[in-house]
């Protein structure tokens, strides 16, 4: 695989690029349920309207791939037959669709992608499934693969898993695909049922707050709440066959076997049930229009994440903390995996950017890093022009 991180190697058919396909993926924000998906829970995700653009052409050759990314102004070139792992992180999400789709007995010829990014890596707003979701869909019309969006979903969900190596769950994947304009999408994880609410926000709109902090925990403590998690499953299945997950576990149940648990895994599994609970009431108020009660809920996942599933930081604590002095802001919890990344803001939208630079202040003033603000709206999933 040669990979080149600028674009003195660009060949010189990549200056007139005319694209047979182009393709815009958008990033997810996730209104409730969070660290839900991988224990089959209920999720709250929407698409937005910012997004990764790729356009494709075949370059009639038998197997070799070309890609520009615009972001990085990186070029690699590499043979269909020869899939490597690269050191470069964000080639591996596209070297991974690729894989799983020659796994389906696909199959792929050579191409050339250029590809260009507007969303911010680190902040929790999936740049990664976007990123999969949108070469996948690109792959899947440039040559007629014959592919359901279903399957786009999971097979991008598997590249992250087998060829990146994040145990992710399916709900960015399914995002990114599946929305719908100015609505919500609650999930249920296990039976991948969608009921699609319309974004009742009124006056509001939805502020993340980037801390610019990714802390270098966030991807071993995401692997390891999913392991306390499962390893709590497993002691509930030695009486109750019937539990495959923490879905199929009540509060009942919990609290009969909280001593086997132990004090960390007893908090881990009650943090999910109850923000399972939280996702539900959510629905019933975005139906209602009731963003007094959204706000309550987003604020109460916050706490759950902090304190009894601990994947919240300092940053995100103190942007949420400040946020609850503020009559204009409904709602504020952290989104993503956690150790960094956004919070997510129901706030009136008139106040938006006064409210961003008396934050911006006080958390520079305390950590000494500038947050990055992006106002965001629900949007259409993955959509493909000819």
């Amino acid at each position: 695989m040669k990979t080149a991180e600028n674009n003195s190697k660009l060949p010189n058919d990549f200056k007139s690029f005319e694209a047979e396909i182009k393709v815009a993926s958008p990033g997810r924000i996730n209104l409730i349920g969070e660290h839900t998906d991988y224990n089959n829970g209920f999720v709250m995700p929407a698409a937005i309207d910012k997004k990764i653009y790729f356009r494709f052409r075949k370059n009639n050759t038998k197997n070799l791939v070309r890609i520009y990314s615009e972001t990085f102004d990186a070029y690699v070139e590499f043979n269909l037959q020869k899939l490597t792992k690269s050191t470069n992180s964000w080639e591996n999400y596209l070297l991974g669709v690729i894989d799983e789709i020659q796994k389906l007995g696909k199959q792929l010829l050579g191409f050339d992608c250029i590809l260009k990014s507007e969303l911010p890596i680190g902040a929790g707003i999936s740049s990664s499934a976007a990123l999969e979701c949108g070469f996948a869909e690109g792959l899947n019309s440039l040559f007629n693969l014959d592919l359901a969006q279903m399957e786009i979903v999971k097979l991008s969900q598997r590249a992250e898993n087998n060829f990146v190596g994040s145990n992710c769950g399916i709900m960015d994947q399914f995002a990114s695909v599946m929305s719908k304009k100015n609505h919500f999408i609650k999930l249920d994880c296990e039976s991948l049922e969608a009921n699609f609410i319309p974004a009742k926000i009124e006056h509001c709109k939805l502020l993340l707050l980037n801390t610019n902090v990714a802390h270098n925990l966030a991807d071993s403590e995401y692997n390891s709440r999913r392991q306390e998690c499962e390893t709590a499953v497993a002691v509930i299945q030695q009486k109750y066959s019937a539990v495959k997950s923490l879905r199929q576990v009540s509060f009942n149940m919990l609290e009969e076997f909280k001593k086997e648990i132990g004090v960390i895994g007893f908090k881990r599994c009650l943090y999910v049930l109850e923000e399972n609970e939280r996702v539900q009431e959510t629905e019933k108020a975005l139906r209602d229009g009731n963003l007094q009660t959204i706000g309550k809920l987003m604020y109460a996942s916050h706490r759950g994440l902090q304190h009894q599933y601990e994947v919240s930081c300092p940053e995100l604590d103190f942007l949420v903390d400040f946020s609850e002095e503020k009559p204009f802001i409904y709602g504020s919890r952290m989104m993503g995996g956690g150790f960094g990344g956004c919070t997510i803001n129901l706030i009136e939208a008139d106040k938006i950017d006064a409210y961003f630079e008396e934050v911006k202040k006080v958390y520079q003033e305390k950590f000494n890093i500038i947050p990055t603000a992006i106002t965001v709206v629900p949007d259409e999933g993955t959509q493909i022009t000819r």
